[in-house]
């Protein structure tokens, strides 16, 4: 395997079932695409199923939609439901959808956008999912998370729905950051049952649609800016297809492009913010997010902790 990872270094996915939420655009549009290529059953797991089908016709191999909305514990329940029926086993979940810096609006079942449809939805979905991943051995659920989790970011729990105050960005912050607690805390329960593992990834900057609701101040710099600061969405999906497919990934890793300040470049190891690593909050946040969904996992909490505080990163 080089040293610069690519498509190329994925291995043959030839009767392996996989789940891409956001498929149809952007980071999860590629992602999907790479996996159906090499031999993947993929499933675009959209919002707009009509976009999907039109991004499905633009890949080769076995791929399908599914209608999902994450923003209504609803949809994910008939979406998992349906998955369920479909498939006896399932091999990859890619939780991947997302929104960005949106103004303050709240998902159908009252929660913060951001926190609702990145967090919540996924933990849901996967929730509801799990137990069609732990009989099969090296399947994987993988979260995408982003750099954003370091800026104006912490777990409110004294205002999870930031009904007091808004602020796009660090609802953004607490929403990443809840992506990357999550996988810790469920690669914590998953340790002891030695199929199932979970990762982290982030994309760096790419250029993608989830920008759109950048704050105005910020907007026209980073037009300037973009075409030296950001890569291409094929580009950004590879931290997500390294955690996903690398035979070397160990769960509770995170990937994210090796360049300087983890802006772009090949996927490497790297570390999420200290804060990510405290465990009483994961536990807390996993928790009150069970409460909110009404969805409880088939995994439970070991007595001990199995991951170490920060893990050592190599390239």
């Amino acid at each position: 395997m080089s040293e610069k990872w690519t498509t190329a270094d994925i291995p043959d996915r030839r009767g392996r079932v996989a789940v891409v939420t956001g498929a149809n655009t952007g980071l999860g549009y590629e992602t999907a695409r790479a996996l159906a290529g090499r031999g993947a059953s993929v499933v675009l797991a959209v919002r707009d199923v009509a976009k999907g089908e039109q991004a499905a016709a633009r890949m080769s191999g076995d791929v399908s939609v599914q209608a999902l909305d994450l923003t209504s514990l609803d949809s994910v329940r008939t979406a998992a439901a349906a998955l369920r029926s479909r498939f006896d086993r399932l091999d990859l979940l890619i939780n991947n959808a997302g929104v960005m810096y949106t103004p303050k609006r709240t998902t159908r079942d009252g929660f913060e956008m951001q926190f609702g449809t990145n967090h919540l939805g996924h933990f849901a979905l996967t929730g509801l999912l799990l137990d069609l991943m732990l009989p099969v051995p090296g399947s994987r659920v993988v979260t995408v998370s982003s750099t954003g989790h370091r800026i104006r970011a912490a777990i409110h729990f004294d205002d999870l729905q930031w009904e007091r105050s808004y602020s796009r960005v660090g609802a953004y912050g607490q929403s990443k950051l809840a992506n990357l607690m999550f996988t810790y805390e469920l690669q914590r329960r998953l340790a002891a049952h030695g199929t199932t593992v979970a990762l982290a990834a982030h994309p760096g900057l790419s250029s993608t649609e989830l920008a759109r609701n950048t704050p105005a101040g910020l907007r026209l710099p980073l037009t300037w800016l973009a075409p030296l600061i950001t890569q291409t969405p094929a580009m950004g999906a590879l931290p997500t297809l390294r955690a996903a497919t690398d035979p070397a990934a160990l769960g509770g890793q995170y990937y994210g492009p090796g360049g300087r300040g983890e802006v772009k470049g090949h996927p490497r190891l790297v570390t999420s913010s200290a804060q990510s690593y405290d465990a009483a909050v994961q536990q807390r946040l996993w928790t009150v997010s069970e409460d909110l969904t009404g969805v409880t996992f088939p995994v439970a909490r070991p007595e001990r902790n199995p991951l170490p505080s920060v893990p050592a990163v190599t390239k």
